[in-house]
């Protein structure tokens, strides 16, 4: 089943002010805090929606977690999580940094020697859950893929959009850019 707008509206709306993730902000801050940052550095429309549905995983799983035991010290995948529900209605160019947004993080740790140290420590203890630091053969295909530099960028905002409140254009402004894109690709 695909999400729709009002869909992702009120799952941001009912499940957005609980903690990301181990971090100082809710997952709506974490999300409009990403796609401001996107937003300010002239990011496309694809990417600044990619940017603000990169966790919409994390509240997926969520749900999922209330009715089953979460297992605590595992990854929860929550890249893929929400592609099934938004990939009728968004095109690879959104999809995918969602997708590569983790592994963007594991290719950062690799190429970047001064990457790891601006992790929280949050975002060091998923990157071992994830699978590490990408050694220089999977950072290489990593950046052969389409869509990687987009996705380490949105990475680059992941990591920024945690202080909380910070001031950022609500919601409705950035839905209104998801449905613009939907549109586009319709």
């Amino acid at each position: 089943m695909a999400l729709s707008l009002a869909d992702i509206r009120s799952l941001f709306q009912e499940y957005g002010s609980s903690l990301y993730s181990g971090e100082a902000v809710t997952q709506l801050e974490h999300a409009l805090q990403t796609a401001s940052l996107a937003e300010r550095e002239g990011a496309s429309k694809a990417l600044i929606a990619a940017s603000l549905l990169h966790d919409l995983g994390h509240i997926l799983c969520l749900l999922q977690a209330a009715s089953a035991q979460p297992k605590l010290g595992t990854d929860d995948l929550h890249q893929f999580y929400a592609l099934p529900f938004l990939q009728s209605t968004l095109p690879d160019a959104v999809l995918d940094p969602i997708k590569l947004h983790v592994d963007a993080k594991r290719c950062l740790c690799a190429i970047d020697n001064g990457y790891y140290s601006t992790l929280s420590p949050a975002s060091v203890q998923s990157l071992r859950l994830q699978g590490g630091v990408f050694n220089a053969a999977d950072a290489e295909n990593f950046l052969q893929r389409p869509f990687a530099q987009d996705a380490l960028r949105l990475r680059r905002w992941d990591d920024k959009a945690k202080i909380p409140d910070a001031a950022t254009p609500d919601l409705e402004h950035f839905l209104a850019i998801v449905a613009d894109v939907q549109m586009a690709h319709a």
